[in-house]
């Protein structure tokens, strides 16, 4: 069912619509500060004292966003993450939950050439508003399905200018 009521839960509809702005920013920061490799970024999606259950690596978003953006930048390329709409729940006037779906793409090269991992799964978001401030108290990643694709690039090198990474 889609009522006002569930979807707004106890905000108001202008507060919810805002609310979920400031969400959708922040889903979208942690994609471009894992696709730019940039810590900093990624952090800004997160409360300062947020925990992160990506499997194998639990922890806090910190350490998380230090240890995975070193990482990208060691082996892939380039990274792209997509995420989908995202189902907001309000549970309190400073509380939601979010499931958001993600494909990301991560295109890497070693001895036997470049290869394509694509993974797709759910982000499964606890998001606090403090002072204001609409970000992931809690992160936990789940796996649909993932798969590996041998490629050769499409493109000549520098027919295009490359995106920026830190």
């Amino acid at each position: 069912m889609a009522t006002t009521k569930d979807v707004n839960g106890p905000l108001g509809s202008v507060e919810a619509a805002d609310a979920e702005r400031a969400i959708r920013r922040a889903i979208l920061l942690y994609c471009k500060g894992i696709d730019t490799c940039d810590a900093d970024t990624v952090m800004e999606a997160f409360h300062a004292d947020a925990t992160t259950d990506y499997g194998v690596v639990q922890g806090k978003a910190s350490d998380f966003a230090k240890a995975a953006t070193s990482k990208l930048r060691e082996y892939a390329i380039a990274t792209k993450h997509f995420p989908s709409d995202s189902l907001v729940t309000f549970t309190s006037a400073t509380c939601a939950e979010v499931e958001t779906q993600i494909i990301a793409w991560h295109r890497c090269s070693n001895e036997r050439g470049e290869y394509l991992e694509n993974f797709a799964g759910r982000y499964w978001d606890s998001f606090e508003c403090r002072d204001g401030d609409w970000r992931i108290s809690h992160r936990r990643l789940t796996h649909d399905w993932d798969i590996l694709h041998t490629v050769e690039p499409a493109f000549p090198a520098g027919r295009y200018h490359p995106s920026p990474r830190k």
